[in-house]
């Protein structure tokens, strides 16, 4: 693998994972005071409690016609740092001015209402050109935008807990949807390990050094545990039923047909209408690289929603997009072109029992995401596509099915080897051959009921306590 996957603002790293290199600025130069300004002023509820511009209909298309077209003036820039700052600007403001509306129909009718379909030119042309310069598509996204490049801390210390982050740009102005995206951030202060980890046992692998390769699995799958607990409280964080306060500002183009119709036009940029996916935690990148590490990968189903799925890694940095395809090329290296396949023909049991880990925390982060899916979206609303765009009953059983079916496989193959040494590894292996048939069962009866178009959500949600796999830390309210 090359030995720089960094554009300046992103770093893939031991130092930095998947964290910028340095915290974003919070606030833009005053050379663009006004859209600071709106910014500012935008979310639905201020700092103070009164109604922000979102809180008032029609009001965001008056303010932004006073708006200043900074084009002339953006193309200047060249400091990262500010470039990031203004696309992280003008995506809110995007997705402000076209979703107000839709926002507003919501709060009276609690259905999502037909977005603006057009970006006025002083919108349109900075944002498009500061989006060029990132090299990403000029739409809300998870990286540059809504999540990991848009947080501060709040005591300037290197305490990440989601409750010591704050955002440097709002929709709601609500501290569910603080609690919600710093939530995301909080999780990734442990990429770094993740990161490094799967470095040292690519290297330990062409070593041959079995020793080592074991050692790095267990400090991976360590660090899979810290995320799911940092991933768990999210149910404190962001309470489900306020997840509708800010979601539909986070809605994407493709995909969402019913309330942007055939595409957002960029005027000054373009007359053709363009569609670009929502912002979604399915473009972390956690899982991705532990999906493409393990060989979860190799099971995805070859079906539309796998599509869906490899078109969200296009909506990544491109120095994480060159990380994951270096990662795929040197696991393609390994013999047997696959982890999994190394550690069966060493007859490493307790590799496997590490690797059989890592997968087991994988399934519980996503069967975690399913059970937020249930909670924060089913049991708010009908409307059935989520953020990204893809259908919200199928899209993560998609990606649960193939885990539960590698799962299936580690535990035949550590069968047959037999001889696990460590005795961590002989938990982890009877824990998840005592386990598996339930995981199976529940997936399969949620998706029954769900078949049904009038399904009742709680009794999809009830059967995650039948199975006994549940979620942590659950909101009760």
């Amino acid at each position: 693998m090359r030995t720089n996957y960094s554009d300046n603002f992103f770093n893939v790293s031991s130092e930095y994972g998947f964290l910028p290199q340095n915290r974003p600025i919070t606030s833009l130069p005053k050379r663009y005071s006004e859209l600071q300004n709106i910014l500012d002023r935008m979310p639905v509820e201020l700092p103070d409690g009164n109604p922000g511009i979102l809180a008032i209909p029609n009001k965001i298309e008056k303010v932004v016609e006073n708006l200043p077209n900074y084009f002339e003036l953006v193309k200047k820039e060249d400091d990262i740092m500010i470039i990031q700052g203004l696309f992280r600007g003008y995506c809110f403001l995007s997705s402000a001015f076209t979703l107000e509306s839709s926002y507003q129909e919501f709060v009276k009718s609690k259905k999502y209402g037909k977005a603006r379909n057009f970006l006025p030119q002083q919108i349109a042309q900075p944002f498009v050109y500061v989006a060029e310069k990132l090299d990403v598509y000029p739409w809300l996204e998870y990286h540059y935008a809504y999540s990991l490049g848009n947080f501060k801390v709040l005591d300037e210390s290197d305490n990440f807990h989601w409750s010591n982050l704050d955002q440097c740009v709002k929709f709601s102005g609500k501290k569910d949807e603080t609690g919600f995206i710093m939530n995301h951030v909080d999780i990734n202060q442990h990429s770094p390990t993740l990161v490094e980890s799967v470095m040292e046992a690519l290297i330990s692998i062409e070593k041959r050094d079995d020793e080592s390769l074991n050692h790095w699995l267990e400090k991976n799958f360590n660090s899979m545990v810290k995320v799911n607990e940092r991933r768990k409280e999210m149910w404190v964080a962001s309470r489900w039923k306020h997840y509708n306060d800010f979601r539909i500002f986070i809605m994407g183009i493709k995909g969402n047909e019913e309330i942007f119709g055939d595409g957002l036009i960029y005027q000054g940029v373009s007359d053709e209408p363009r569609q670009y996916r929502g912002q979604t935690g399915a473009q972390d990148n956690i899982i991705p690289m532990e999906d493409i590490f393990t060989g979860v990968i190799n099971f995805y189903p070859k079906n539309q929603l796998t599509k869906y799925l490899m078109d969200l890694r296009t909506y990544r940095p491109k120095c994480i997009q060159y990380f994951f395809n270096d990662l795929r090329d040197e696991i393609e290296k390994i013999e047997g072109k696959s982890l999994f396949n190394y550690l069966v023909k060493s007859k490493n049991s307790d590799g496997l029992c590490f690797l059989l880990a890592i997968v087991e925390e994988i399934y519980k982060f996503r069967n975690g995401h399913w059970q937020f899916v249930q909670k924060y979206i089913m049991a708010n609303t009908k409307y059935a596509k989520a953020t990204g765009g893809t259908p919200i009953i199928s899209w993560i059983p998609n990606q649960i099915k193939a885990v539960l079916e590698f799962i299936k496989i580690i535990i035949e193959n550590i069968s047959q080897i037999g001889e696990i040494k460590n005795d961590l590894a002989k938990q982890i292996f009877n824990s998840s051959n005592q386990t598996i048939n339930s995981k199976i069962n529940l997936l399969d009866k949620q998706l029954i009921i769900v078949q049904d178009q009038d399904y009742n959500p709680g009794k999809v949600f009830e059967l995650n306590q039948k199975y006994n796999l549940q979620d942590a830390n659950l909101e009760k309210k």
